[in-house]
């Protein structure tokens, strides 16, 4: 049983969300003692010029300006350093994540509090922790040769540390959305709680 668990939702739409709906279904299959949710519907920053100096100084050096800067992106962290479980609701738009996806990736992705660099290259600093992308498409199949998402959340996943990624996905629902979510369910059964 998960502990903590860690729910994005990417999707942005609120009803009628296939991906909202499979990370549901996965955190009632896991039964978390804590729930953390973050949903991105509303977007976040993107990283700027004053943003990338605020995070490339020293924390004991940073200006209130600076601290304040990165005040989010510190909690975005600390939700992800707290959760040994991550559900990503994952909705496919052109092929890929949404931008609010992508943004969260950014915030989330720094240099000595998720990842480090080493003298053999780039360590992960978020290791032993499990993720689960609900994925949901019109016609994008998972792992496909056009499915750029869940290649790049098993890379990006996989350079903070978290080696541990499964895929639910929902992937066909224009082409056959009985049969799609028949089998999106045999895999959330096929799951470990």
């Amino acid at each position: 049983m998960s502990r903590t668990l860690l729910r994005i939702d990417a999707s942005a739409r609120s009803d009628g969300s296939v991906s909202r709906d499979l990370a549901t279904k996965i955190v009632d299959r896991l039964r978390p003692a804590t729930v953390i949710h973050r949903d991105l519907a509303a977007g976040l920053p993107f990283i700027d010029d004053a943003w990338i100096t605020a995070n490339f100084t020293p924390a004991a050096q940073r200006t209130t300006e600076q601290a304040e800067q990165l005040a989010l992106s510190d909690t975005l962290v600390s939700e992800l350093q707290a959760a040994d479980t991550i559900v990503i609701g994952v909705p496919v738009y052109n092929f890929s994540i949404p931008a609010t996806l992508k943004a969260w990736i950014d915030q989330i992705a720094r240099a000595g509090l998720t990842f480090r660099y080493t003298a053999d290259g780039p360590q992960g600093l978020l290791k032993g922790k499990r993720a689960i992308i609900a994925f949901a498409s019109g016609g994008t199949v998972a792992g496909s040769d056009i499915d750029f998402a869940t290649g790049y959340l098993r890379h990006v996943l996989g350079f903070i540390g978290i080696t541990d990624v499964s895929v639910v996905a929902a992937d066909r629902l224009a082409l056959d959305p009985e049969a799609t979510m028949a089998n999106a369910d045999a895999q959330l059964e096929a799951l470990a709680a």
